[in-house]
């Protein structure tokens, strides 16, 4: 993504591009602030220059509510202003502006959609950046007590990621969505100590959570208003919280968790490194 010529190559011929390679943790934009510039600034001219020259029919943004930052107004709206909280967030606010800006100077269809809290199968839970809940998820498959960074209040907007695809397949279709932003999410906030809650009794454990220091960058509340993507995209979740976990904690039993290392506790809480 941060050559050029290789983005002008995979987009030749195509229709339309649904972009979402990037850096996509907080933490880690924290620690490398520039690379994650060239990746996700970077990367995304790359594309939208790419597309121009395509004449691509649409371009759909992974965006995210990080660019909300810590508003105190809840929930979030499309309207509100930047507030971003960490390079990451910084990132994806100069995203859309790119966006913005290519579709109005040289018609390229943009869209873009701030993802919310996405989850489900095949999420990364072995890096040190992993999201909270595939780690969780592992923690408790494991007989381990799971970590919370933070005191576990700070709320999320979980949506389930068939309910993210049903979104960007709307986003390429409908030519209302043209030139807009729209949040991706449920429209119901769950606080971290109520999610540990929930995947241990799915899980079927009664291990509970030990609390870390707050990561770098990490917001206290999030919760969408998803009014515009059900007006002009049609888009609204279908899949419950629950149902969502239960799903994903099916699928990492069934692929990706490995034998307990040890006898859990403290020592089996250290999270493995990046694959």
């Amino acid at each position: 993504i941060r050559d050029l010529d290789a983005v002008r190559r995979a987009a030749r011929g195509v229709d339309a591009i649904l972009h979402h390679a990037a850096v996509v943790s907080v933490p880690l934009s924290v620690e490398d602030p520039v690379g994650t510039n060239e990746v996700n600034v970077g990367g995304t001219l790359h594309v939208l220059v790419a597309a121009r020259e395509e004449r691509a029919r649409r371009v759909v943004f992974a965006s995210s509510t990080a660019v909300y930052g810590d508003s105190p107004k809840h929930p979030k709206s499309e309207t509100d202003p930047f507030l971003p909280l960490s390079p990451y967030a910084a990132s994806k606010c100069v995203g859309e502006i790119y966006g913005a800006l290519f579709h109005r100077s040289h018609a390229v269809p943009f869209v873009a959609l701030r993802y919310f809290n996405v989850f489900g199968p095949g999420q990364d839970e072995h890096s040190p950046y992993a999201a909270a809940i595939p780690l969780l998820t592992r923690a408790l498959l494991r007989g381990e007590r799971p970590v919370i960074y933070g005191d576990g209040t700070q709320t999320r907007d979980f949506v389930f990621i068939s309910d993210v695809v049903a979104a960007n397949l709307r986003a390429l279709d409908n030519e209302g969505a043209v030139g807009g932003v729209f949040n991706i999410a449920r429209g119901v906030e769950c606080d971290l100590n109520a999610l540990a809650a929930a995947l241990s009794r799915i899980v079927g454990t009664a291990s509970e959570p030990r609390y870390a220091p707050p990561r770098a960058g990490d917001i206290l509340r999030s919760l969408a208003d998803t009014r515009r993507a059900r007006e002009i995209l049609g888009f609204e979740a279908r899949v419950p919280l629950e149902e969502g976990l239960r799903l994903t904690v099916e699928w990492y039993r069934e692929n990706r968790m490995s034998p307990p290392t040890g006898e859990g506790g403290e020592d089996g809480n250290r999270q493995g490194g990046s694959r």
